[in-house]
């Protein structure tokens, strides 16, 4: 099989989204990682910030009432809300996955995130990978990326929560399931061997 796209999930702090970027560059193929957030941004007429407070996160339950409420405020009112009226997580999911599925289309790309191992499931000539690590080696590179006094451990929780529930939540789906990956991969020895190891997986040249 020759794959056109490779998608790549990751723990926080296991260097997945520069495992990705390395690959790209080697592939020379597209990266969609924090350019989608420009993308959505663009799409949606939101500024860039509100989109990245969504980013792979769920709404609060409160959030989620409140906007439940502007939209029955505003039928109530006799106003027609459009698509994108109201920016929420769910309206940037509905984004994403039209952002991502035209990725597909174009081939030669590597996708971060976002849900895209669940939005291209079922295309034959994609790579899923997970990149996951070591809790000691992922807070060690950590603390050299966050800021000074970060508590490092419960960011990790906050993080990894956030990506589990939002796949979980939009998708149905539980985001470390290895039947959602062809390849699930440790990169505790290095960025650079793990990104060689995925790279020969996805292609078979070494």
């Amino acid at each position: 099989m020759e794959y056109r796209v490779l998608t790549v999930n990751r723990e926080f702090g296991s260097g997945g989204g520069r495992i990705a970027e390395a690959i790209a560059m080697r592939l020379g193929w597209k990266l969609l990682d924090k350019d989608i957030i420009d993308a959505i941004a663009y799409a949606a007429h939101v500024d860039s910030s509100v989109v990245r407070h969504y980013d792979e996160h769920v709404d609060s339950w409160l959030r989620r009432i409140n906007q439940q409420a502007m939209r029955s405020a505003a039928l109530a009112a006799g106003l027609e809300l459009g698509d994108n009226a109201v920016f929420d997580a769910q309206e940037m999911v509905k984004i994403s996955q039209k952002i991502i599925e035209k990725a597909h289309s174009d081939g030669n790309c590597v996708i971060v995130g976002r849900g895209s191992q669940c939005v291209l499931q079922h295309q034959p000539d994609v790579f899923h990978v997970f990149v996951y690590a070591p809790c000691l080696e992922r807070i060690a590179r950590l603390r050299d990326r966050l800021e000074p006094g970060a508590n490092i451990e419960q960011r990790i929780r906050t993080v990894d929560g956030e990506r589990a529930k939002y796949l979980q939540q939009f998708f149905g789906k539980c985001w470390t399931n290895p039947h959602l990956y062809d390849l699930m991969i440790s990169s505790r020895l290095d960025e650079e061997f793990t990104a060689r190891a995925i790279l020969y997986a996805m292609t078979g040249k070494a």
